[in-house]
C-alpha cells in the first residue's frame, strides 16, 4: 500500500506544491470504508499578501491551521453548507494552503466530486477534520504506485474578483486530460465519460497552454 506523502512535500513553495499535487490520490478513511479520488484541478493561496487568501485578515480562529506547519487539512465552510479542502504548505508561521477542487473518482465515491464543495461532500470531508494531519490514519494523500502523468495547465483562479490584481494570478493548476476538472460543461463531461477514452483519458478542448 502507498504511503502517505512525507511532510517535506507539503514544506516546500506553494505553487510547486500545488502543481505536483495533480495526479496524488487524496484518502479518506473513516465509517468503516475508505474512499479514494485522483486530483485533478487545485488552487494555490499565498497569505498575508495574497487578498484572495483567508489569511490575508490576518491570524484568527478559523485560519489558525494555515498559521501552523505545513502537512495538515485546513477545512472551512462556505454559503453555510458547502466544506472545502485546503492542504497547508510551505513552513511554519507561513499561511499558504493549496485548495483542492476536483477529483476522479478512484474507489468508494458514489456522488459527484467535480467541485470543491462536491468532493468534500461526497468524501465525508467536514469540519470535524479541520487541522487533521495529513500524515495520520484518517485523511491523507499518496502517490498511487500505477501514477498517471498529469497534462498540467495553469489558468487563474475562480471566485476571487474581489482580491484586485491578486485575482489574475495564474495559480489554478489542473489537468487537462480529465474530465473531471470543474470548469469543463456538463455536456462534455458526459460525452468524456462515455467514450472509448472514458474515466479521465480525454483531453479538454482548448485548455490553455501546458506547464512545462
Amino acid at each position: 500500500m502507498p504511503s502517505p506523502l512525507p511532510r517535506s512535500f507539503y514544506s516546500r513553495a506553494t505553487l510547486t506544491v500545488a502543481r505536483e499535487l495533480l495526479g496524488m490520490h487524496l484518502v479518506h478513511a473513516g465509517g468503516g470504508r475508505r474512499q479514494v479520488g485522483r486530483i485533478v484541478e487545485v488552487e494555490a493561496y499565498k497569505g498575508p499578501e495574497d487578498l484572495a487568501a483567508h489569511s490575508s485578515k490576518g491570524r484568527t480562529q478559523r485560519t489558525e491551521v494555515m498559521f501552523g506547519p505545513p502537512g495538515h487539512a485546513y477545512v472551512y465552510l462556505i454559503y453555510g453548507f458547502w466544506n472545502c479542502l485546503n492542504v497547508v504548505t510551505a513552513g511554519d508561521g507561513v499561511p499558504h494552503a493549496v485548495l483542492i477542487r476536483a477529483l476522479e473518482p478512484v474507489l468508494g465515491i458514489d456522488n459527484t466530486s467535480h467541485g470543491p464543495g462536491l468532493l468534500c461532500r461526497a468524501l465525508g470531508i467536514d469540519r470535524a477534520l479541520n487541522g487533521a494531519d495529513l500524515l495520520g490514519d484518517r485523511l491523507w494523500i499518496e502517490r498511487p504506485k500505477d501514477f498517471r502523468k498529469p497534462r498540467v495547465v495553469r489558468a487563474t483562479r475562480i471566485g476571487v474578483d474581489y482580491a484586485g490584481d491578486w485575482a489574475h494570478k495564474p495559480w489554478r493548476f489542473y489537468d487537462a486530460n480529465s474530465p473531471y476538472v470543474s470548469t469543463v460543461s456538463a455536456a462534455f463531461r458526459k460525452k468524456a465519460l462515455s467514450g472509448p477514452r472514458a474515466q479521465g483519458r480525454t483531453a479538454i478542448r482548448r485548455a490553455p497552454k501546458t506547464v512545462r
